[in-house]
């Protein structure tokens, strides 16, 4: 049976890497992953590091794939937990796998929530990584802004559906200018930063944003 882990390797501060997340890499002889996963997880690597981009991810989960049929300890690295954003990498493990063991990590959506004391059951999430599409969730984060009555938690999708880009895909779509909102990046990083916005101001923001960045959008008070 061809058994490999994928685990959430938490935001970035390699303190915030679970107990267990540690044991599975420490004790795996392949470990793969984005090279910026594995960067603060690479104290813990004994085996093979097997670092991926986008453009060779599919052959290199194959080689994975194979050594798991080799009877080798085999770990795929995400960012953050599973459950945020990491579907479509789960899914291709899952589909070169008997057996694929999950190991759930803490996401940059519980920092940004500790960060704004905000609360989940007052919240909704929203992210735009999913490469298929995005209408259903532009038109989803549209709805929740028009009835304000749910913190928004928005994950862009690196790239190309950054910040700025959402801000003018809203505005067009109707929401106010001065909506409030704030963007936070690389949290957890020693360099994390956060700033507050209007939809508007944020529209004509030249500036880059890191691709580890949250867009949060409080409730209406």
């Amino acid at each position: 049976m061809t058994t490999i882990t994928v685990l959430g390797v938490g935001p970035g501060d390699p303190d915030l890497l679970t107990l267990k997340a540690k044991e599975a890499i420490s004790q795996a002889d392949v470990v793969a992953g984005f090279e910026t996963v594995l960067k603060p997880v690479s104290r813990w690597i004994q085996g093979e590091a097997m670092p991926m981009r986008y453009r060779d991810q599919e052959e290199v989960l194959d080689v994975v794939a194979a050594r798991a049929a080799e009877g080798k300890k085999c770990v795929v690295c995400v960012w953050g937990d599973l459950n945020f954003s990491a579907r479509e990498l789960v899914e291709r493990v899952q589909r070169r796998a008997d057996e694929t063991v999950l190991i759930p990590g803490i996401s940059s959506v519980q920092v940004a929530c500790t960060r704004l004391g905000l609360y989940m059951e007052e919240s909704i999430f929203i992210t735009l990584h999913a490469r298929a599409g995005t209408d259903e969730s532009l038109a989803e984060l549209v709805e929740v802004l028009i009835k304000g009555k749910r913190n928004a938690i928005v994950l862009p999708r690196p790239y190309d559906i950054m910040p700025a880009d959402i801000a003018n895909l809203l505005l067009e779509k109707g929401i106010q200018a001065q909506t409030p909102l704030h963007t936070l990046q690389r949290l957890s990083f020693t360099d994390e930063s956060g700033q507050d916005y209007t939809l508007g101001a944020l529209a004509q923001e030249e500036a880059e944003f890191s691709d580890l960045t949250i867009m949060v959008f409080p409730k209406a008070r």
